[in-house]
C-alpha cells in the first residue's frame, strides 16, 4: 500500500532540474527512472520499523526488477509481487496454499452475504461465516426472524421479520408464520401478551409487574414515589428499600410525634419561658 502510494505521490515529480525537456531526453524519463523508485523506496519504512526494514532490505531486488523489468507486463504490484512471487497472499476471493476460489466463486464469495475463511491469505479452509439474518453454505438461506426478500440466480436478500414473528412471509405482524415467544396469534396477528395480568401474577407481592413487547419485568414498588406520600410528617425523608420504605428527619432536624422541626425552631422553642401567672398581691 505505501509503495503504490509512493507512486502516487511522485507522479507529477521530474528530475528536478531546470531543463526537465532535456533531462528526460538524455537521463530517460523520471517517471520510470531509477531515481523515482528510490524516492519511492525511501517512503516505504519508518526508521524505527525494524521488521518493514527488514523486509526490504531482503525484498529489494524483487521490487527493482518489478520496476525497471515487469512492471509494463503485471502492473499490479500486489498481484506480481506477494501472490506470485513471494506466495504470502492470494487474490481477493481465493484462500489457502493453493489460493483456491472461496465457497460462492471468487467475484462474490459466500454470496455477498458472509465472510470466506482464509479469504485474500494462504490459510482458512473456504467455507462462509454468514452475517446475521443468512445461513447455509452460501449464505443463501434465512434465518428465523427472517424472510427472503429477494432470490435469483446471483443474489439472495433476507430481511428481518416483526419482533412479534419467529418465522415470517413479510414484514408486519399479520405476516407471521409462527409467533415469538411473548407474543400469540389473535385474529391473524402475532400480539403482545400481557404476563402481567396473568393469575397468579408472575411477580412477588413486594414488586409490581411492568409488561413490555414479547417479555415482563419484576420491580421493587418505591413507596416513596407514590402519589400519596408515604412519609406524612412536616420535613420528613423518605428511603425506598427493598420491599418496604423507612421515614427519617434531615440531619440536624428534632424528630417529634408530627413533624422534624428544623433546627432554627427548636431553638427558639426551648428559649421560650413559660408564662408567669399573676400573685395575689397583683390581683
Amino acid at each position: 500500500d505505501k509503495f503504490n502510494q509512493g507512486m502516487v505521490d511522485t507522479a507529477k515529480k521530474n528530475f528536478g532540474g531546470g531543463n526537465t525537456a532535456w533531462e528526460e531526453k538524455t537521463l530517460s524519463k523520471y517517471e520510470s527512472s531509477e531515481i523515482r523508485l528510490l524516492e519511492i523506496l525511501e517512503g516505504l519504512c519508518e526508521s524505527s520499523d525494524f521488521e518493514c526494514n527488514q523486509m526490504l532490505e531482503a525484498q529489494e531486488e524483487h521490487l527493482e526488477a518489478w520496476w525497471l523489468q515487469l512492471k509494463s507486463e503485471y502492473p499490479d504490484l500486489f498481484e506480481w509481487f506477494c501472490v506470485k512471487t513471494l506466495k504470502v497472499c492470494c487474490s481477493p476471493g481465493t484462500y489457502g496454499p493453493d489460493c483456491l476460489a472461496c465457497q460462492g466463486g471468487s467475484q462474490r464469495p459466500c454470496s455477498g452475504n458472509g465472510h470466506c475463511s482464509g479469504d485474500g491469505s494462504r490459510q482458512g479452509d473456504g467455507s462462509c461465516r454468514c452475517h446475521m439474518g443468512y445461513q447455509g453454505p452460501l449464505c443463501t438461506d434465512c434465518m428465523d426472524g427472517y424472510f427472503s426478500s429477494l432470490r435469483n440466480e446471483t443474489h439472495s436478500i433476507c430481511t428481518a421479520c416483526d419482533e412479534s414473528c419467529k418465522t415470517c412471509s413479510g414484514l408486519t405482524n399479520r405476516d407471521c408464520g409462527e409467533c415469538e415467544v411473548g407474543w400469540v396469534l389473535d385474529e391473524g396477528a402475532c400480539v403482545d401478551v400481557d404476563e402481567c395480568a396473568a393469575e397468579p401474577p408472575p411477580c412477588s407481592a413486594a414488586q409490581f409487574c411492568k409488561n413490555a413487547n414479547g417479555s415482563y419485568t419484576c420491580e421493587d414498588v418505591d413507596e416513596c414515589s407514590l402519589a400519596e406520600k408515604a412519609c406524612v410528617r412536616k420535613h420528613e425523608n423518605c428511603y425506598n428499600t427493598p420491599g418496604s420504605y423507612v421515614c427519617v428527619c434531615p440531619d440536624g432536624f428534632e424528630e417529634t410525634e408530627d413533624a422534624c422541626v428544623p433546627p432554627a425552631e427548636a431553638e427558639a422553642t426551648e428559649g421560650e419561658s413559660p408564662t408567669q401567672l399573676p400573685s395575689r398581691e397583683d390581683l
